[in-house]
């Protein structure tokens, strides 16, 4: 078991985030974390690394039970994060390749000496995300796209069990977009690969690799389980309170609201 969530409450400032969460995450399976701004998943991912602590209930996440194991870097070590809002914490003038190698210490800014082996790995992974081309840039030229590409490296350089992707693709353009999904696709289906959660509110972005999908909403598990059967038109209908429409094409959903035209069809 990677994750494993029983009735997990959150309150914060006397106001309750997290409400009885249930979520069960097995090695081999891809989750999605799919809810609305507002819905609950930047609380719920601040958990899993231990910047905050469940009000009630019980979470165990890559082994380490909160309350019972020290946690904190021996548990971020474990968990590969991707987010934007790392971004701003780096330093402008550290290369790409000394930020992916910064992720074998877990640590923003190099300040122990890299072993040869680490930086083998670190210039694998940049051939591997396809980043060599840049990897003595300084982080503040490099593009949305290019940012997100060394965050990835980074997160892989500890070999992970578990990496989040939390809104990978904020600020791309829909070429940047579908290249960076790719890579995120390829990265799945590697035989070692680490459970991956791909945090998102926009369904056009659920590769078929994510197989399993949790749908939060208001701080609450609204339904969870296979991919096909979450992302549907009567689910996310109910989900938004709102007629929708889902087509999967090229095993990839997308996602409209019905017409008054469409409904009476």
């Amino acid at each position: 078991m990677v994750l494993d969530l029983e009735k997990v409450s959150l309150k914060r400032e006397g106001a309750w985030i997290l409400k009885d969460i249930d979520w069960k995450i097995r090695k081999g399976e891809h989750w999605v974390l799919y809810g609305l701004n507002g819905a609950g998943k930047t609380a719920i991912l601040k958990m899993m690394n231990a910047y905050y602590f469940p009000t009630s209930g019980n979470m165990t996440v890559v082994g380490k039970e909160f309350g019972k194991t020290p946690l904190g870097e021996h548990l971020r070590t474990k968990i590969g994060f991707v987010s934007s809002s790392i971004q701003r914490m780096f330093y402008p003038a550290d290369s790409a390749y000394q930020i992916i190698l910064s992720g074998a210490f877990a640590s923003i800014g190099l300040y122990e000496t890299p072993t040869d082996q680490m930086r083998k790995k670190a210039i694998s992974l940049l051939e591997k995300l396809g980043c060599m081309n840049y990897a003595d840039r300084s982080y503040e030229t490099l593009s949305q796209g290019e940012r997100q590409r060394v965050l990835i490296g980074r997160a892989l350089m500890a070999d992970p069990e578990l990496l989040i992707l939390d809104e990978p693709t904020t600020g791309l353009d829909f070429i940047a977009r579908e290249s960076l999904l790719k890579t995120i696709s390829d990265i799945a289906e590697q035989p070692n690969a680490p459970t991956l959660i791909y945090v998102t509110h926009h369904v056009e972005e659920i590769l078929p690799v994510f197989n399993k999908t949790l749908l939060l909403r208001r701080g609450e598990v609204f339904a969870s389980g296979d991919t096909k059967d979450m992302i549907t038109s009567s689910q996310l209908t109910q989900f938004f309170e709102l007629p929708v429409d889902i087509i999967w094409q090229n095993s990839r959903p997308l996602l409209s609201k019905k017409t008054k035209c469409t409904e009476h069809l």
